[in-house]
């Protein structure tokens, strides 16, 4: 039998009441950081980017750079919440000009988001420069404001100021503005900005244009998620207990697929990202030996929705398309591989580890990767397609998307349909991006570690990849529900099949 002593019963005592301390404890939300934490973790955001950052003074002097740190670090004068210091951050980030470059609530908070049901802005809108257009409404009863209903303002702000306001908080790479416009036009984004840089408001006074084009306001309710839950449970009858759903395979259809048309012998490949983990290669393999069995004709790519992903499986799909061998890059360099500041960059010593590898020093100082500065990729030989290709783009196609676009725009049996890419066409500052972690909030942000110039021969203008023929949402297309990319490539390949359309 054991023996407890006194001191043992003190141990076990104060661990007892520690437990219960600590799982009671909740994350507060709320929790404001004192003034010099704050100005601790700007400290390290700024040295850390001026440190490595492989593009800071891209598109953004040096001068500009320092006026836009300074700045931010004089807009700390006061205690401040996670939320209002990581839009601080988000607004010096936004001026790099570098898509790849975004802040990030701590994990802590992220996992609050996830799990609390706060009241969100109730319009998702797709959003122009001039105008905005509803897509959805969340009050569902509401009759004013339907789908393509056209908005004017919010709570007094016009259009204009809403987007102006708001890309001071949007990265995007160079000085396009499609992908900036399509962050806002994305489900939640509106509204999540909204909340973080002007604050909800119990009720929103809505301009609208009504069906004549007169313009009128109306009033519009906060959407509160846990309130609308409650009346759908009350309205839904009992059912009883549910049976245990078995587990679902991963959709991986949501993120690619391919569907064949033979009556105009054509082919429309969906790919929603080039991330690892969704069996690319696997179905780029079959898809294209698909169509070369089917003798199609016809091709349509659709990366519309394509964030990017491994640069290595863009050009397994670009080697099926090309017509020419290629390269990814004419340079690929970081300026350095070490860090003063290790424990905060995110496997910082296995990011050192492989540039010790794969990168050599060259005469401008800067660390290149070689291998894909100078490696030429030729295209498949095996179930190549040599027909008529159709790749949609628009603002959310970026990163390793814009790789695949940029290489394959000017060859002559392709068209790029739809809207210049979010991703810049010269270049981009991505390949290793490790997060950043501040010691005080735990705000986080992404860095880049690479700068990669896909072509030195273009013109370093900013702007993404242009499409050949023009095709984007409108308010009338909206209300119909029509594809406008869709309906131009269908009418491209009627024309070309000799197939009268309807």
């Amino acid at each position: 039998m054991r023996k407890w002593f006194p001191g043992s019963i003190v141990v076990l005592s104060a661990m007892f009441f520690i437990g219960c301390a600590s799982t009671r404890k909740a994350f507060d939300p709320d929790k404001k950081y004192a003034a010099a934490q704050l100005q601790q973790d700007y400290h390290y955001f700024r040295n850390i980017l001026e440190e490595s950052h492989p593009s800071l003074y891209w598109f953004t002097p040096k001068d500009s750079m320092d006026y836009y740190f300074d700045a931010g670090y004089r807009g700390i004068h006061d205690s401040m919440s996670e939320p209002q210091f990581k839009n601080l951050l988000a607004y010096v980030v936004s001026k790099i000009r570098c898509g790849h470059t975004t802040v990030k609530f701590s994990e802590k908070y992220n996992d609050y988001l996830d799990t609390v049901r706060i009241p969100v802005f109730p319009l998702h809108l797709k959003v122009w420069p001039d105008s905005m257009t509803v897509i959805t409404n969340l009050n569902r009863k509401d009759s004013i404001l339907r789908r393509g209903t056209i908005v004017t303002g919010v709570n007094g702000w016009t259009t204009a100021q809403l987007t102006d306001t708001f890309f001071n908080y949007v990265s995007g790479d160079g000085y396009t503005q499609s992908g900036k416009y399509q962050v806002l036009s994305n489900r939640g984004s509106f509204g999540n900005l909204y909340r973080n840089v002007l604050g909800l408001t119990p009720e929103f006074r809505i301009t609208y244009r009504d069906a004549d084009g007169a313009e009128k306001e109306t009033v519009i309710p906060l959407y509160d998620p846990r309130a609308d839950t409650l009346n759908r449970s009350a309205t839904r009858p009992p059912t009883g207990r549910q049976p245990r759903q078995a587990p679902q395979p991963p959709m991986l259809n949501g993120v690619r697929s391919v569907q064949i048309d033979t009556t105009l012998s054509s082919a429309y490949m969906t790919v929603n990202t080039f991330a690892r983990g969704n069996k690319l290669r696997g179905f780029f393999r079959r898809s294209f030996r698909e169509l070369r069995k089917r003798n199609i004709q016809h091709l349509v790519v659709d990366v519309r929705s394509n964030g990017g992903g491994d640069a290595g499986i863009s050009t397994k799909l670009t080697r099926y398309l090309t017509n020419k061998k290629f390269k990814l890059a004419d340079s690929l360099y970081t300026p350095r591989r070490t860090s003063h500041y290790t424990k905060y960059i995110q496997w910082q010593p296995a990011y050192w580890v492989m540039m010790q590898a794969i990168t050599s020093k060259h005469k401008d100082g800067k660390y290149h990767f070689g291998y894909f500065e100078r490696h030429y990729f030729k295209p498949k030989r095996k179930n190549h397609f040599d027909g008529d290709i159709y790749i949609i783009t628009g603002g959310n196609s970026f990163s390793a998307t814009t790789l695949f676009a940029g290489v394959l725009k000017g060859q002559e049996n392709v068209k790029i349909v739809g809207e210049e890419t979010g991703g810049g066409a010269y270049g981009n500052s991505a390949w290793m991006i490790p997060d950043v972690t501040l010691p005080n909030t735990h705000v986080r942000f992404r860095l880049p570690r690479f700068r990669l110039v896909m072509n030195k021969d273009l013109v370093k203008e900013g702007r993404g990849i242009i499409p050949d023929i023009e095709a984007a949402p409108t308010v009338e297309t909206i209300r119909r529900g029509i594809d406008p990319k869709v309906d131009t490539v269908r009418k491209l390949i009627m024309q070309k099949s000799g197939v009268a359309h309807h």
